[in-house]
């Protein structure tokens, strides 16, 4: 497996059919994820790892982390939707290469998810409609992993550097992206549009 063509697999996952307003879903970019996951992968956070995928949505991060070897995945999400449309799309993963994983799927709000784990790979809410959002996933993930992936706004970096610190974490921007954002809520005016963002990775000093 390499990068490439772990963005071919992952770009076959279906995606959101109805994303909610409230909880402020959108997809995370199969590129992108392919990206994140072989920075993680060369750094040695995924193969043999226990890891969770926090607020899973599709599940493309935890779903390439199994296609990675990591040894066992927690899906969690706060909508029912999403754990169905995760397990739904491991499944179509499963008939394409042979996978040796195990995998658990928690459909809970992220505050609630207390299992001690490896690694966190995260693509949380911006907390742009349900502010602290993001603040709250980072916290969560502080609580329960020693190393952490998670993608924020480019705008938050000084909050982010400043909670991660506050809270005994080392901080390292390890790259950033355009993430491309099609028309899937209400409020969205363009057919598509991009956010600058960027991947943190967090480790425990």
């Amino acid at each position: 497996m390499d990068k490439k063509n772990l963005s071919i697999l992952l770009s076959q996952l279906k995606t959101f059919n109805k994303p909610k307003y409230n909880l402020e879903q959108y997809q995370t970019d199969a590129e992108i994820t392919a990206d994140i996951l072989w920075n993680a992968f060369m750094n040695n956070d995924i193969k043999g790892k226990v890891i969770a995928d926090l607020g899973c949505g599709n599940g493309i991060f935890g779903i390439g982390a199994l296609i990675l070897n990591a040894k066992k995945v927690f899906f969690l999400d706060i909508d029912e939707n999403n754990i169905s449309l995760a397990k739904d799309n491991l499944t179509t993963i499963e008939k394409k290469i042979n996978l040796d994983f195990e995998a658990k799927f928690i459909n809970k709000n992220v505050k609630s998810f207390k299992t001690k784990v490896d690694v966190v790979i995260e693509n949380p809410p911006f907390g742009v409609k349900n502010i602290h959002q993001d603040k709250m996933f980072l916290k969560q993930a502080f609580n329960v992993a020693k190393v952490i992936y998670s993608i924020h706004k480019i705008e938050s970096k000084n909050f982010i550097d400043l909670f991660s610190k506050d809270s005994g974490f080392q901080s390292k921007l390890i790259t950033t992206y355009k993430l491309p954002l099609k028309k899937t809520l209400f409020y969205h005016i363009l057919p598509k549009y991009y956010v600058e963002v960027g991947c943190w990775r967090f480790n425990k000093k």
